[in-house]
């Protein structure tokens, strides 16, 4: 008998005790092994209207229930006893007439009423902006120029479409939380722009509709049905949104790039996109690779969620950052180790060059910006080529005796680098460019990038170098507002040219929409990279409401401790688990202050580097370090005005297109911090704060 999984149980199943989670995982398995045993006892949901609804005993209070049709039966529900019953009773499972989406409809005669919206209570706002209403003329009627016919096209199921074709503002959001998914989403897009997008065509096989997928997956085995379950609350492992699928299956005649602000989904595509290539040919090595070594790690880890226990494909992928898999290549091409020279090491030969050579006219600041942002990025390896470097974007222009003056400062860096046998990760990029670039064999046949946007020049060109020349080898994730580390350049004048090959998602199922929107403010609505492609935010919507963020500028220390552990404790009061919280802060120094609000909230830590993500403990770190992470609730505290901007780094800028740079990315890093909240986020700094603070008031 085929067994299907419904996202509905796996949400239901992350609400219970963990003690309940493991019976009820034993009793699927069997369930999946053989629905036909006695064991298994069978009640027939009687006062259901779909009459395909069973219940089946877990223990003595909980329930499994299932859909049975024909060789089929479905996980749908699980719950307490009277719980499993009760929506069961409301709820039946069908085929749409329009669509031909498999869909969950709640029986709309069996709600007593519907609930009312956070907005109604003061709480929030759709995507859009209004003005004032007066009370006394009843609300306008948002969906009043949608027929029957285009409210069917989008997935409204044929009971509920009076009460869509009546949603006033005020009264959609509670209104579409009983709606499936899709027709939610379209009817999100059409308030906030005014566009209906129809649903996908219809296909022979209801399974194998786009939107049946995002909620229903047929397991093929034993390994599928405990992945998914040992994991309900990332139900990316197993449902994807239509949108993403065309993506992760799309064949490509070129580089591709999948781009969308925080909570779209670029990481779950790079995922996907990596086993997909995988499954379709499984002689494939993949390369999944991303900035920094602890998100490789959270890389490595969904990926095993999401491969399912196959270790056969897990072998077939190397995930790493940019750096590792350079230092890694770099051991296998010369059978030595690559020593990385630190920032600090570098700084000070650059000041002892300046010195030897007597150039005074410069400060140390634009030395090693000018080092660190042309010569060592675009790896400038004599005067010649200094003479012709373009400097893009820099504002302190240099004539031919400037800058013979300056190449006799960064010829000695380059000497001192090269005789003490140390690399800059530049200089190790390009030595491996230089080696794979017209090698035939490379060490990959496919590459995936996450937080792309982080890429800088030797990294763009190292992974060109390594990457097969065939039109689909390379395949890119990131979003142009959390970029954080690097300069803008051009990707194009690399050869690496994603025009035509470039999409934007626009639905984000991560983040509420309070939280969205005020992050939204500290970007652009529209951000444009060098080569002219742009990330449209315009649209961008989420597909549930939450509460409003709270901002506090505190009097002191004392004062935003004692509100920040507060909304904490709160959170906890909620049922959000400590693993649900994390703290962030600006840089090392502020941690002293993160760690005071933990204590003071009563919880137990962890940093990014120490402990693991499954200890029922709360994560303390820098800003830095939260891309590729996900909370129920998270405080940003320490925004104070010498913090964010970053004060050194203020102090550090050579001109003043950098410094416009450096304001930009510390804008930035703090909507990476801020999105990483699903449900709740806490932000705030001492009197006088942060600039941006000002922004999300």
């Amino acid at each position: 008998m085929t067994t299907i999984l419904a996202d509905s149980f796996t949400a239901a199943l992350s609400k219970l005790t963990n003690d309940e989670q493991k019976q009820v995982k034993l009793t699927a398995f069997d369930i999946q092994a053989n629905p036909d045993q006695p064991g298994l006892q069978f009640h027939r949901i009687d006062k259901s209207k779909d009459l395909n609804f069973w219940s089946i005993r877990v223990s003595r209070d909980i329930r499994i229930i299932v859909h049975k049709v024909g060789a089929s039966i479905m996980l749908a529900y699980v719950d307490h006893h009277d719980d499993a019953y009760k929506w069961a009773e409301r709820r039946r499972i069908e085929t749409h007439p329009a669509t031909g989406a498999m869909q969950i409809v709640e029986v709309r005669e069996r709600l007593d009423k519907i609930t009312q919206s956070p907005r109604e209570a003061g709480q929030a706002s759709l995507p859009f902006d209004t003005a004032p209403l007066d009370r006394t003329i009843p609300p306008p009627a948002i969906f009043a120029k949608l027929t029957p016919d285009n409210l069917l096209s989008v997935g409204v199921p044929q009971d509920w479409l009076g009460d869509v074709a009546k949603a006033t503002e005020d009264s959609f959001f509670a209104l579409a939380v009983h709606l499936p998914q899709e027709a939610a989403e379209s009817l999100l897009e059409y308030a906030a722009t005014g566009i209906l997008v129809p649903a996908a065509t219809p296909v022979a096989d209801p399974m194998a509709h786009p939107d049946t997928m995002r909620r229903f997956r047929v397991l093929e085995g034993h390994d599928e049905l405990r992945a998914a379950l040992d994991a309900p609350f990332e139900k990316w492992a197993v449902f994807l949104h239509p949108l993403q699928r065309g993506i992760v299956e799309r064949d490509y005649s070129g580089p591709a790039r999948v781009m969308g602000s925080a909570g779209t989904g670029k990481t779950v595509v790079a995922l996907h996109r990596a086993l997909r290539i995988l499954r379709q040919d499984r002689q494939a090595q993949v390369l999944l690779t991303t900035f920094s070594a602890p998100l490789a790690h959270a890389l490595e880890h969904k990926l095993a969620i999401l491969s399912g226990g196959h270790s056969e494909i897990e072998g077939k992928v190397n995930v790493s950052s940019f750096r590792e898999i350079a230092e890694e290549l770099f051991a296998l091409a010369t059978g030595r180790k690559a020593h990385i020279a630190r920032r600090e090491i570098v700084r000070k030969m650059i000041e002892r060059a300046a010195q030897d050579t007597n150039t005074r006219d410069y400060s140390l600041r634009f030395l090693v910006s000018e080092w660190e942002n042309v010569i060592d990025a675009w790896r400038i390896a004599d005067l010649e080529a200094y003479s012709q470097v373009p400097r893009m974007g820099r504002k302190n222009r240099l004539g031919m005796r400037q800058r013979e003056e300056l190449w006799q400062v960064f010829d000695r860096v380059r000497g001192a680098l090269k005789q003490k046998a140390l690399f800059t990760p530049a200089s190790l990029f390009e030595t491996l460019t230089d080696t794979y670039a017209s090698r035939v064999e490379k060490p990959f046949t496919n590459i995936v990038v996450d937080e792309a946007q982080d890429l800088g020049v030797a990294e763009l060109r190292f992974l060109a170098a390594i990457a097969p020349h065939h039109s689909d080898a390379l395949f890119f994730a990131g979003d142009i507002g959390q970029r954080i580390f690097q300069q803008p350049f051009s990707w194009r004048g690399l050869g690496i040219d994603v025009r035509g090959r470039s999409s934007t998602l626009k639905v984000n199922y991560r983040t509420s929409q309070q939280i969205r929107q005020m992050a939204d403010r500290l970007l652009p609505r529209a951000i444009r990279d060098v080569d002219g492609l742009e990330d449209d935010r315009q649209g961008t919507i989420s597909v549930f409401e939450g509460i409003e963020p709270i901002i506090l500028v505190a009097d002191d220390e004392d004062h935003e401790r004692e509100v920040a552990a507060a909304f904490i404790k709160s959170a906890i009061v909620d049922g959000i688990s400590p693993a649900e919280i994390a703290i962030f802060v600006r840089s090392d120094d502020q941690l002293a202050r993160a760690r005071a609000v933990a204590d003071e909230a009563g919880l137990a830590r962890r940093t990014v580097s120490t402990g693991s993500p499954k200890e029922d403990i709360a994560l303390v770190g820098i800003m830095h370090l939260a891309k590729g992470l996900e909370f129920r609730a998270v405080a940003v505290i320490a925004c104070d005005e010498a913090v964010l901007p970053f004060a050194p780094r203020v102090a550090d800028v050579a001109d003043e297109f950098e410094l416009d740079e450096v304001i930009a990315t510390e804008r930035q890093l703090l909507y990476v911090a801020a999105t990483r909240a699903r449900d709740r986020l806490f932000i705030s700094g001492v009197t006088p704060a942060s600039e941006f603070i000002a922004d999300l008031l």
